[in-house]
């Protein structure tokens, strides 16, 4: 026969952590050490600047933009509250319209054909071996040439007649378009630039190949798969997170272009009369042309946070979409 024990008459048993004690109130919670309470402090001290600089230069400027946008401000006269009229305008103004499907259209074309190619180079890096170190830091230079040079040199690159491409392409029989003024390249045109600064992305897909386990292309080796099931089935899935990764940054900086393509079109009024700048007008350049040579910024700060809307949007749909391709290493999924 089992013993019992009766709890002595004198002691109560002490309540289980997290619940609450038979008068009703929680158990005391353990006073943090000294060393604790001063390890926190100096958190707060290191984080101090980043949280003033948020504060200061991001979300300020957010609150004082979202005001202006239900304003009428010039910059020269005080702002003069007007609701949503700003809004209304803006669903209603073609040039909005125009530039926007520019921008869409250049992202369409340059996040795909970006990854693709970034893909590609960091495939051939990974087998050169020795002279790996020397192209990474070949194809990473490029990223570091500012941005109006970068417009500049495309600008002479592209130009009809004496452009270094359009000669290239005469060598092998091919008349070059006119990248510059025919609406229908002026896109192909910028895509084509845009593809100058592909280092950094290269660099995270070689990263992101030199992690896979050799192992697993042996397993699939003895298993009969050749190159492309390989690709397909091993480094596609273990490299999807670099390439989920680079697929938002990619678009969010496509959807803001601006520096290049205003040095371009818009960097003077020879320039706008030499080329057509209506083909190459992004959302971006007709917000800034709108705030800073119209002087209506309650209209672009309206545009600004429309752009905003849909950045967010497209980010949750590839951010949910995402989620059912995207393979982490320890996912049992």
């Amino acid at each position: 026969m089992a013993a019992t024990v009766t709890p002595s008459p004198g002691r109560a048993r002490p309540a289980p952590p997290g619940r609450r004690s038979p008068s009703g109130g929680r158990p005391p919670r353990a006073r943090r050490s000294p060393l604790a309470r001063r390890e926190a402090r100096w958190a707060y001290v290191f984080l101090a600047p980043w949280i003033v600089g948020f504060l200061a230069f991001t979300a300020g400027p957010m609150i004082a933009s979202l005001w202006l946008s239900l304003t009428d401000y010039d910059v020269i006269n005080p702002p003069r509250f007007t609701g949503l009229d700003n809004y209304r305008q803006l669903m209603a103004d073609p040039q909005v319209a125009r530039s926007l499907g520019n921008t869409v259209w250049y992202t369409a074309l340059h996040v795909p054909l970006a990854m693709a190619v970034s893909l590609a180079l960091a495939l051939l890096l990974r087998r050169v071996g020795r002279w790996q170190g020397f192209f990474r830091t070949v194809f990473y230079l490029p990223v570091m040439t500012p941005a109006v040079a970068v417009g500049i040199l495309f600008l002479l690159l592209l130009n009809t007649q004496d452009g270094l491409v359009n000669r290239a392409l005469r060598l092998i029989g091919v008349a070059g378009p006119s990248w510059t003024t025919d609406p229908d390249w002026v896109l192909p045109g910028i895509v084509l630039m845009s593809l100058w600064s592909l280092g950094s992305t290269v660099i995270i897909y070689l990263a992101a190949l030199q992690n896979v386990p050799r192992e697993l292309y042996e397993a699939a080796s003895i298993d009969g798969a050749g190159s492309w099931a390989r690709f397909r089935h091993v480094t596609l899935p273990m490299i999807s997170g670099s390439l989920f990764f680079t697929l938002i940054v990619n678009t969010i900086a496509s959807l803001q272009m601006f520096t290049e393509v205003y040095t371009m079109y818009f960097g003077n009024r020879e320039t706008q009369n030499r080329f057509n700048s209506d083909a190459a007008s992004f959302y971006v350049i007709h917000l800034f042309r709108e705030a800073f040579q119209f002087l209506h910024m309650g209209f672009a700060s309206a545009m600004a946070w429309l752009l905003f809307v849909i950045i967010l949007a497209i980010t949750l749909v590839q951010v949910k979409l995402g989620n059912r391709f995207v393979y982490y290493e320890g996912d049992d999924r």
